[in-house]
């Protein structure tokens, strides 16, 4: 079957079980209306739904309403596919979120905070590689995590250790107009960067249009709560924003965070500061399979503005 005419039963099937859903606005199309804010999927969220391809992927996300990708993964694929990727989100007039500076696999170590110039060395040069990268995608913004904690040496000095190798990755960025946003982490205690407060005076310290916060709501909801709030106080710090439900890190409506209101309220300040956001999906599917998928259209369009 044809990934068009796939659109076409899903989006039937869609309309059948969730008309008051608000998934499927107009019967006799294939494509749904953009939301109104840029969520972002990643690659594998609608496998079953647009085949394995990740341009099919893209394509069928677009179709589905979405206007942004984001890929953890992106320095890890070829230059062929990377380029590939670019040029068609630039056709289908879609943004490119997040990848991963990924100078430090899971499970993390103590690199940043160490001090230990083979780390930071290694991680400028990623910088330098994610730079190239990003102009392949058309991306502005890449994740940066600065690895675990070390017991043996004073919690402010490895904050100053990680300080200066962001200051010095913000030299790398600042040119090309790139943005690194540090994602605090609740994987583990072990973790350096954990709190919101923590991470804004970060950014505050290096003080560069190229490092900024990114605020997963999932992350946050489980170390500290108080998201509407920590999005207050941390705002102008703020560069991306991540989703996941909690418990389980799944969609939005199936745990316990009130995403429509916590999206109503980011737009009301965004536009109250000219500002825009990605909002990156950093989550996985509650229900397995293509209904699954369906069943995550349908949880965004209920939540969205």
């Amino acid at each position: 079957m044809q990934r068009r005419d796939f659109t076409k039963n899903l989006l039937a099937a869609t309309a059948v079980s969730t008309l008051s859903s608000g998934v499927l606005e107009a019967k006799n199309t294939s494509a749904q209306p953009a939301f109104k804010l840029k969520y972002a999927p990643h690659f594998g969220m609608f496998e079953n739904s647009a085949g394995k391809d990740p341009i099919d992927q893209l394509k069928f996300m677009h179709e589905m309403g979405f206007r942004a990708l984001e890929d953890n993964g992106m320095m890890d694929r070829s230059v062929e596919v990377q380029t590939k990727v670019g040029e068609t989100m630039a056709k289908l007039g879609m943004t490119m979120g997040v990848f991963v500076v990924n100078f430090d696999n899971w499970p993390l170590q103590t690199s940043l905070a160490s001090g230990k110039k083979e780390w930071r060395d290694k991680f400028l040069q990623r910088c330098k590689e994610a730079v190239e990268v990003a102009k392949r995608v058309n991306a502005k913004w890449m994740t940066v995590v600065p690895g675990n904690y070390d017991r043996s040496i004073p919690i402010g000095i490895q904050t100053g250790h990680v300080i200066e190798s962001l200051r010095m990755a913000s030299a790398i960025f600042e040119p090309h107009g790139l943005v690194m946003v540090l994602e605090a982490l609740s994987d583990t205690p072990d973790l350096f960067l954990r709190n919101s407060d923590q991470t804004y005076m970060i950014c505050k310290a290096v003080n560069s249009p190229s490092c900024k916060f990114l605020f997963d709501m999932w992350h946050m909801q489980r170390n500290e709560g108080h998201i509407i709030y920590n999005i207050d106080q941390t705002w102008d710090e703020i560069g991306y924003f991540q989703i996941g439900d909690e418990p389980g890190r799944k969609e939005p409506t199936t745990g316990e965070m009130n995403y429509k209101n916590i999206f109503k309220h980011i737009n009301a300040k965004s536009q109250a500061t000219g500002r825009d956001f990605v909002f990156g999906m950093e989550h996985g599917n509650s229900v397995k399979g293509k209904e699954g998928e369906i069943k995550l259209i349908e949880a965004y369009r209920a939540s969205d503005l």
